[in-house]
């Protein structure tokens, strides 16, 4: 994923933060943000246990693949 999407997507997650604190249901921010009521209910809980700053981007889930050639 290139740094400009991993920011995007950090956004999308920072933005429900607010609902949170106001006690929005997690399916009404689902809906607003067109994503599924499972992510933001992974979001809520991080945010529970950290808040905003559990939301920010840990990185990329996995690190690019070495070709052939970077072996060695």
């Amino acid at each position: 994923m290139t740094a400009e999407r991993q920011q995007f997507r950090e956004g999308l997650r920072l933005e429900p933060a607010e609902r949170f604190a106001q006690g929005d249901a997690s399916s009404a921010i689902a809906g607003d943000l067109r994503g599924s009521v499972r992510s933001v209910q992974r979001w809520r809980q991080a945010w529970e246990e950290g808040r905003p700053r559990a939301l920010r981007s840990q990185g990329p889930a996995s690190l690019p693949r070495l070709s052939e050639g970077q072996f060695t």
